[in-house]
C-alpha cells in the first residue's frame, strides 16, 4: 500500500551505498549504448546507467539525470514531458557519440507509482502537480540525487555538461563534488495536456521552461 511519510533527503552523499552489479551492451534505435546496472541498499531500488563511448577520460560528459516516469517513459503520456526528454537526451548523446544517462528508479518525484496515480487523480479534480503531492502528504520533490555519486565514481566521470531544466540537479551534482560545466535545457514542446504541468514546475519548483 502506498504511505504518505515523508523521506528526508540524504545530506552526506558519502552515507549513499550503491553497489555496482553488471553491465551489457544495449542496442537502442539510435546508437548501442552500455548498460549498467546498480542497487541501492536503503531503499533495495535497482537504478540503471547508460553510457557510450570513452567517459573516463576526464572531460566533461554529457550526462542526462532521469527520474524513471513509467507512464511517460513507457506509456507515452501526455500528462508529463518526461518521455520526451528521455528520448531527446538518448539522441543527443547518440548524436555527441559519448555521454551518460542515468534512469532513476524515483518514480513520481520521489513519491512512487501508486501514489503517482492518487496524485493525478487530485489532478484531474483541480489540483496543481504540487498541491496534490502535498495534499498525499508529501513535499513537492523528495527525489535524491546524492545517489549519483557512487554511480558516476564508478564510471569514473568526474566533470559533467547536464541537459536538465532543473537547477536542484546541478546543485546537488555540485555539492556531491561532480564539476558542472555545463547546464542545457531540454526544452520540450507544450501541449495541451502538460501545461499547466510545466508551468507549475517552472513557478513553483523553479525549472527552466
Amino acid at each position: 500500500m502506498p504511505g504518505n511519510k515523508n523521506i528526508p533527503e540524504v545530506i552526506d552523499p558519502a552515507a549513499v551505498q550503491v553497489e555496482f552489479i553488471s553491465s551489457c551492451l544495449l542496442p537502442t534505435t539510435w546508437a548501442t549504448f552500455e548498460l549498467h546496472a546498480f542497487f541501492e541498499a536503503a531503499t533495495g531500488k535497482e537504478h540503471l546507467a547508460l553510457t557510450l563511448g570513452n567517459v573516463a577520460d576526464g572531460a566533461p560528459v554529457l550526462a542526462r539525470l532521469h527520474s524513471e516516469c513509467l507512464t511517460g517513459d513507457a506509456l507515452f503520456s501526455q500528462r508529463c514531458d518526461c518521455g520526451a526528454q528521455l528520448e531527446t537526451a538518448m539522441k543527443n548523446i547518440a548524436k555527441e557519440g559519448r555521454g551518460v544517462l542515468l534512469y532513476l528508479r524515483q518514480e513520481g518525484r520521489g513519491i512512487g507509482l501508486l501514489n503517482k496515480v492518487q496524485a493525478y487523480r487530485l489532478q484531474d479534480a483541480g489540483a496543481d502537480t504540487v498541491e496534490a503531492n502535498q495534499a498525499l502528504g508529501f513535499e513537492p520533490d523528495q527525489r535524491n540525487y546524492h545517489i549519483c555519486l557512487p554511480m558516476l565514481q564508478h564510471l569514473k566521470i568526474s566533470a559533467v555538461k547536464l541537459m536538465s531544466n532543473n537547477p536542484r540537479k546541478a546543485q546537488a551534482l555540485e555539492q556531491s563534488g561532480i564539476r558542472v560545466t555545463e547546464h542545457i535545457p531540454l526544452i520540450i514542446k507544450k501541449n495541451p495536456f502538460n501545461e499547466r504541468y510545466l508551468l507549475t514546475k517552472a513557478a513553483k519548483l523553479g525549472h527552466v521552461l
